[in-house]
């Protein structure tokens, strides 16, 4: 469990701000019983595994955000509907930033297209959140950053317009905000567990090893961090 004693008060309630959105999504959601995953979902035809939702994905222009929902089959993923994955690409990055070199690895043509990986958010059949999850550089094709640079990503991250779904856009981009240390700890994790398997796999490429696809992962609960974190604003009240 997180310890947010050492958090500054700043963090804090910029978290417990996303929080407030989070819960709110979610609630005109189920005004009309619909839910995260359903509303993203409607209009997009017969849901299939390993498509992306919505079709070409969610990007703003403006912020260089981008997000899609996707199912892998279910005995892969018990207890999974699917799972949102988040992206960064270049142009909304923080400046100075650069790829990882990694061997035999070609960046993309596209001055925009080095897309970034930040984290994915597993949803139940309920469309409710419970956790999240970093994965290998192959699974989503990403450019590699490592978890230092990835880390201070987080904060461009935002999806700051209305389609498919305000309430999703707001949700997703409040669900990153709300989780950032944990989010955090999990990039580093990512980096360690790619660092040790490399080293107990020398023969292969880490990068594209299909034998290693979620490099670190962690349940989570909405009410639960909203919780924590309002105690931990009483104590530096």
């Amino acid at each position: 469990m997180k310890d947010f004693s050492r958090t500054p008060r700043e963090q804090l309630e910029k978290m417990a701000a996303a929080g407030e959105t989070a819960l709110e999504s979610v609630r005109v959601l189920n005004n009309t019983g619909d839910n995260i995953v359903g509303e993203l979902l409607r209009g997009q035809g017969t849901f299939c595994e390993w498509n992306h939702y919505p079709e070409g994905d969610v990007y703003d222009r403006g912020t260089h955000s981008q997000y899609y929902y996707h199912a892998h089959p279910k005995d892969k993923r018990p207890g999974e509907h699917g799972h949102f994955h988040t992206f960064l690409r270049p142009k909304g990055m923080p400046p100075r930033l650069e790829p990882l070199p990694i061997p035999g690895y070609e960046p993309p043509k596209g001055e925009n297209d080095a897309l970034c990986h930040l984290i994915a958010i597993s949803m139940d059949p309920k469309g409710l959140p419970i956790g999240l999850f970093t994965t290998n550089r192959w699974v989503t094709g990403e450019t590699w950053y490592t978890a230092d640079d990835v880390r201070t990503m987080l904060e461009c991250f935002a999806i700051d317009h209305t389609r498919p779904s305000w309430p999703v856009n707001r949700w997703v981009t409040a669900m990153v905000r709300l989780f950032r240390p944990q989010i955090e700890d999990l990039l580093g994790e990512r980096d360690e567990a790619v660092a040790t398997w490399a080293a107990s796999h020398p023969e292969v490429d880490v990068y594209e090893d299909r034998h290693l696809e979620v490099t670190s992962r962690l349940g989570i609960s909405v009410d639960d961090q909203i919780r924590r974190i309002q105690a931990a604003l009483e104590k530096t009240a």
